[in-house]
């Protein structure tokens, strides 16, 4: 998810995304402990994204 689209968000709408993310991520992780993934960059694209609606939320509650 592209930092232009996370803009276009409303706060709730991001609330909600970033408890969608956090779950795949965990979904993610745990799913690369039992067997390896065929794409381990996943988890990075992923936790970045999580951190991308995490900032936005941050920021917004800060204006």
């Amino acid at each position: 998810m592209k930092q232009s689209e996370i803009r276009e968000f409303s706060t709730a709408e991001l609330q909600e995304q970033l408890g969608i993310v956090k779950k795949q991520y965990a979904d993610l992780k745990l799913a690369h402990t039992i067997t390896p993934l065929e794409n381990p960059l996943q988890l990075r694209y992923t936790r970045r994204t999580v951190a991308r609606l995490a900032t936005e939320l941050t920021k917004r509650e800060l204006q």
